[in-house]
């Protein structure tokens, strides 16, 4: 059984990047620069690769592997997120300067719920073997599903979670200071603040469906898949703001996405007749991004 000490360092790493994250550097709400987000990235990705070096270190070469897919698959379907979020954040007209404490209590709440599934996906696994076929079959539907969906169509009021929340809420008609919840005529009332939050948390519950089981294709192992997850993650936000404006453009991004989970999903299901090796894996991935990544650009080129 793996000591509790790698588990208790690396939380304390995270819990001290997001004190220094919130407590020095976004102290006060403003509008997160390109160049701001553009540097945060490089920050966070160098830390991934940092972590992945001490993984090869001290655990192998393979477990180094099994990290760096992970970690592939995980920032790749994280892209699709950042789409969402525009959409989001442009659905209920959220100032820049406000949309980072969003994210960042967003993040919070991601890492907790990804943690119960990280360990409920594993326990699974180990308790009922079969279920690995459930979970390969349900990246296949996804993957297909997601080439005929069309996510410009999302109507986020429409959305079940915003009406129990107006129904059992009081919601301010506007933002308030960039407040959560605010007290009036000595009522406490929540602000479409906290309902974008809300769809935020929303929106990781379901990615993370599809995300999960993507990354048990690759390892079993729970501290390799919770670390590989957190670190995409923790690089989400400012992923989004150096990627918002251009987003729109990676037209064949969700073919790309489509196809990693349908070959995941078949991975998966043929995971007891053939064991596809990680570096093997890893390169399909990496070039299935690449492919689509160089589609959209060649459209892009063709458009201007």
């Amino acid at each position: 059984m793996m000591s509790l000490l790698p588990w208790i360092g690396f939380c304390t790493f995270v819990f001290v990047m997001l004190a220094v994250d919130l407590g020095i550097f976004h102290r006060t709400s403003h509008e997160v620069s390109i160049k701001e987000a553009s540097i945060w990235s490089a920050v966070w990705i160098g830390l991934a690769m940092a972590f992945n070096t001490l993984i090869w270190l001290t655990m192998g070469a393979d477990k180094a592997t099994e990290f760096f897919a992970g970690y592939v698959i995980e920032k790749s379907l994280s892209v699709d997120n950042i789409f969402i979020f525009v959409l989001l954040f442009g659905a209920f007209k959220v100032a820049k300067e406000y949309q980072h404490r969003v994210l960042f209590w967003g993040i919070i709440g991601a890492l907790l719920m990804r943690g119960l599934f990280i360990a409920g996906g594993i326990s699974l696994l180990h308790l009922f073997h079969p279920i690995i076929y459930i979970f390969g079959a349900f990246l296949i539907f996804t993957g297909i599903k997601m080439l005929f969906t069309d996510q410009k169509e999302i109507n986020f009021e429409r959305h079940l979670a915003m009406r129990i929340v107006r129904k059992f809420f009081r919601v301010t008609p506007d933002y308030v200071d960039g407040k959560m919840t605010v007290i009036k005529d000595g009522k406490r009332y929540i602000t479409p603040l906290l309902l974008v939050l809300i769809m935020v948390e929303v929106t990781d519950l379901i990615f993370a469906v599809d995300s999960i089981p993507a990354i048990l294709a690759i390892s079993h192992d729970p501290f390799i898949v919770f670390t590989s997850n957190v670190f995409a993650i923790l690089g989400l936000r400012s992923l989004y703001f150096a990627l918002a404006g251009a987003v729109q453009h990676f037209k064949y991004l969700s073919h790309s996405l489509s196809a990693i989970l349908i070959f995941v999903g078949f991975k998966m299901l043929g995971s007891d007749f053939y064991h596809v090796p990680t570096s093997l894996s890893l390169l399909i991935i990496v070039t299935i991004l690449l492919i689509g990544g160089f589609a959209s650009w060649i459209h892009q080129r063709r458009h201007q």
